[in-house]
């Protein structure tokens, strides 16, 4: 699923927010006023648009009127390029949408390519300045996409000091840079997804935790879902929600196999209060019963309900 992710972001023209926001929650420059209101990624539409023999985002107007149709009213795209931001920017105003996350790629464990990584990166967070974005989230990029190869230590140490001068500079710009990872971090000891965090400095690196691939990349555990939370939850500032049953992703939010009560009540318990992101995506095994809007209807009620700790 990754992969895809990849492939699609290219076609993406992005997007952008409009609405006035509050602090990001967690950092001395963002003092935490309020939630944030619960947002969507992109990803998810673009796997039920699929499964439809549609395009997310072929048509931005049309796609971003259903989005709003959904009664979400905050989006987390992925972009490419900085001019992605600045051609959705009027589009998110008329669906009154806000941006205030977007996710980045980057490629960090290379010394020759990391600079030309961070320079973009930067250029999208310019861009965003007048969206009011105030959270990157970024999975520097696996050695190859479906490959079981792992980083070596010298390129996971090149990595986290590329990642810590990443979340510097974003830093410098009133942007909090929340790393974020897939399954192949959390192979070989998660010894990637670990360092990642332990060789940063907090101020510059946070977290963003996608529960869901935290489960899988772990061999399907909650045990290694909580410890992550118990190690780092102080760094969360963005959730990722996706659902599983039996392994396999659902068409809609709800229970299975990740506790999300559990998880909803120990990050209130640590006093953080994330950016609470929907990805509830479909893979080839998933039931299907309904399209994207009535689905991602159904996540935002039952979000709401189990994070309603958070949302206060």
């Amino acid at each position: 699923m990754p992969s895809s992710r990849r492939r699609f972001i290219g076609s993406l023209l992005a997007g952008s927010g409009a609405a006035t926001l509050v602090g990001h929650p967690l950092t001395q420059a963002h003092p935490m006023v309020k939630s944030f209101p619960i947002a969507c990624n992109s990803y998810s539409w673009l796997t039920f648009y699929e499964r439809q023999g549609k395009n997310w985002m072929a048509n931005p107007d049309a796609s971003l009127a259903e989005l709003a149709q959904s009664g979400i009213t905050a989006y987390e795209p992925s972009i490419n390029a900085a001019e992605e931001v600045t051609r959705l920017i009027p589009l998110l105003r008329k669906y009154k949408l806000s941006m205030h996350s977007l996710y980045v790629n980057s490629t960090l464990h290379k010394a020759n390519e990391a600079q030309q990584s961070i320079d973009s990166v930067l250029a999208i967070a310019d861009a965003a300045k007048s969206a009011g974005t105030t959270i990157f989230v970024t999975n520097p990029s696996p050695i190859q996409w479906g490959s079981n190869d792992d980083k070596t230590d010298a390129q996971l140490t090149e990595q986290a000091k590329n990642l810590d001068r990443l979340g510097a500079e974003l830093r410098k710009r009133g942007i909090t840079l929340a790393y974020h990872t897939h399954a192949p971090e959390h192979r070989q000891g998660a010894r990637e997804f670990h360092h990642m965090l332990l060789a940063s400095d907090p101020k510059n690196v946070s977290l963003c935790l996608d529960a869901h691939w935290v489960y899988r990349g772990s061999g399907n555990s909650q045990v290694a879902l909580f410890d992550v939370v118990k190690l780092y939850g102080k760094r969360i500032v963005e959730l990722h929600i996706r659902q599983s049953r039996n392994g396999v992703w659902q068409e809609t939010f709800g229970s299975g196999d990740i506790d999300y009560q559990r998880l909803a009540a120990d990050l209130e318990t640590l006093n953080v209060r994330p950016n609470l992101v929907l990805e509830q995506c479909l893979e080839k095994e998933s039931p299907n019963t309904m399209q994207a809007l009535d689905a991602h209807k159904q996540d935002l009620i039952h979000a709401k309900a189990v994070f309603a700790g958070l949302l206060e």
